[in-house]
């Protein structure tokens, strides 16, 4: 399991997650939003593109986040997510929470 993260033109952070978020991760993504929300970021897209499950703390944190980075004034979207994990988030009606495009590419040029 890794998280990447990377600046893209016009001040995105883009994040990838490679692998599960699962209850053992999700505190590290955590931490890697936040640093970066106190240090001045605020447009934020995160790709799911080589994930193949979320379960219910990652989910968790993603609700989490996106309150935090809407208080400050900001901007998160998501990407890449497979048919399961679209299935996920309309069933937990957290596809009416979150700006979800098929590519990062799609997401980028949204901002």
């Amino acid at each position: 399991m890794a998280f990447n993260a990377r600046k893209q033109p016009g001040g995105i952070l883009v994040i990838e997650v490679d692998g599960q978020l699962i209850v053992g991760n999700r505190q590290e993504l955590k931490q890697l939003v936040l640093d970066a929300l106190e240090a001045g970021d605020r447009k934020f897209l995160i790709d799911f593109t080589k994930t193949g499950f979320i379960d219910s703390s990652g989910l968790g944190v993603l609700v989490s986040l996106s309150k935090k980075i809407r208080d400050e004034g900001g901007d998160l979207r998501l990407a890449g997510l497979n048919e399961d994990l679209k299935t996920l988030f309309e069933l937990t009606k957290l596809d009416t929470l979150f700006a979800i495009t098929d590519s990062a590419q799609q997401a980028l040029a949204a901002f």
